[in-house]
């Protein structure tokens, strides 16, 4: 899907560059329909992305711009205008544009147009859990940036594992938005103190490569994993005993009513 949509991205550039010669008009023309085929491959790229983590959760909301229609929409501008610009008039644009909107929307689909795994869930506490799973994120890109400007593959890769960890936790505060009140520590201070300590690393490592220092890291990233997959598994079962008690007090108030479960 990645390399497909990375395709969109040439023919703005064949566009752009075929208009070069065509006057003032046609220039004019061409780098129109090219910025609309550019902006919407932009789109596209992006709405793919949205549309991958909506699925990867078990519980998301809808993606408030709707990227992948509007990159439909921008194609079919782009194409037209392209259509116009080759021969001028209006049906035949009009005719190439709606073709290029059908194709695409055919190619790559439309956007999630509702939430998923919502339902019963308080809207404000799910607000709550947005806020702080985009801190908790923003943390995990600054690491990310961070460890590659000290360049060691082995930390890079380490670093992942640890972010594999805290997607873990952070999937089971957003399936169940009451356990944010025990793991907001963990997904605020505990990973602001990583993002710093892994920027720190990349600093002293950048220019000394300092063995110690690394050891270190790796040493801290252990602790934290252990942490962060420790408390996760406290959430899960704390979950579990909930559900359970939930259960038993629905078989008695069933019993009161009269109904016999075996």
């Amino acid at each position: 899907m990645g390399a497909r949509s990375n395709v969109l991205f040439v023919p703005p550039i064949v566009l752009a560059a075929t208009s070069l010669n065509d006057g003032a008009v046609g220039l004019v023309t061409g780098l129109a329909g090219a910025g609309a085929l550019l902006l919407g491959a932009w789109l596209l790229r992006d709405g793919l992305r949205a549309q991958a983590a909506y699925e990867e959760r078990r519980v998301a909301r809808r993606p408030a711009i709707p990227r992948k229609i509007f990159a439909a929409a921008l194609a079919g501008v782009g194409v037209a205008v392209a259509a116009f610009k080759a021969e001028p008039g209006v049906i035949a644009p009009a005719l190439y544009g709606l073709s290029a909107v059908v194709l695409h929307l055919g190619a790559f689909g439309i956007d999630p147009m509702k939430n998923k795994g919502m339902e019963g869930i308080d809207t404000f506490q799910q607000d709550r859990v947005a806020r702080v799973v985009d801190e908790a994120e923003s943390y995990l890109v600054a690491m990310d940036e961070a460890v590659k400007r000290a360049g060691d593959r082995q930390v890079e890769a380490r670093v992942e594992r640890f972010h594999h960890k805290v997607s873990q936790l952070i999937r089971t505060v957003e399936e169940d938005p009451r356990d944010l009140t025990s793991a907001r520590k963990y997904l605020g201070v505990y990973l602001m103190g990583a993002r710093d300590a892994a920027v720190k690393f990349a600093d002293i490592y950048s220019r000394t490569q300092d063995r110690a220092a690394k050891s270190d890291f790796m040493m801290l990233l252990t602790d934290l994993e252990e942490g962060f997959g420790q408390k996760n598994e406290k959430l899960l079962l704390d979950n579990n005993a909930d559900l359970t008690v939930e259960i038993e007090v629905l078989r008695d108030r069933l019993q009161r009513e009269g109904v016999r479960l075996s």
